[in-house]
């Protein structure tokens, strides 16, 4: 795997402002396409663990499963879909774009755009995303590596997926119950969030943990 775009800031179609990932993975087309539609391999990376998913434009996708928000379900609908290259659907007041370009036999381009309701949004979501992304790294790396390394890739995936839920349930709805609320933002999520603001990226929104 190769990371190309680290997380950029954009302002794309018409002006809207956007956050921007893109990845090389050593798998085929169709299954990169798995890991980032089907809702059994979403699970391993996404911030919510239970996902549905119709899979044609219009259709609903739901969200849920967050350990510390049991009763949260979050839905929204696909806008795109055209196996295997783009799965495109909204997420709360964003949207949320993945495009998969074939580079050969072995080797598949993964771009994630965010499309932001709000730019002040950039560096929080940014940073959760890219929590996600080493989540996805890893369950990647996991089909390519030896059994140890292998093994290592899984716990790195599982860790990853964690506190990123951790963050994204402020990022989509607020705030925690009282009783689940974190004394501050996750740190791994933090220190990526403070790299993406000292790069110049939009901030402001708020955040786990803040006032």
């Amino acid at each position: 795997m190769n990371v190309i775009d680290p997380g950029s800031y954009l302002e794309l179609d018409g002006g809207r402002s956007a956050v921007r990932f893109e990845r090389v993975y050593d798998h085929p087309i169709d299954r990169v396409w798995a890991l980032v539609s089907e809702p059994t391999e979403l699970a391993h990376w996404f911030p919510f663990p239970r996902i549905t998913v119709d899979l044609a434009v219009g259709g609903e996708i739901t969200f849920a499963g967050d350990p510390n928000m049991p009763d949260m379900v979050l839905t929204g609908e696909v806008t795109a879909v055209d196996p295997p290259h783009l799965f495109a659907f909204t997420w709360g007041g964003d949207e949320l774009r993945f495009e998969l370009t074939r580079l050969d036999g072995a080797r598949t381009r993964l771009t994630l755009t965010d499309f932001l309701e709000s730019p002040d949004a950039a560096a929080r979501n940014a940073a959760g995303w890219d929590l996600c992304l080493a989540a996805l790294d890893a369950r990647a790396a996991s089909e390519t590596a030896g059994s140890v390394a292998g093994s290592v890739a899984g716990e790195a995936a599982g860790e990853a997926a964690g506190e990123a839920a951790g963050a994204a349930v402020n990022r989509r709805s607020g705030e925690r119950p009282a009783r689940h609320r974190p004394s501050g933002p996750p740190p791994t999520w933090q220190r990526r969030y403070d790299a993406y603001v000292a790069a110049g990226m939009p901030n402001g929104a708020p955040f786990p943990g803040s006032s």
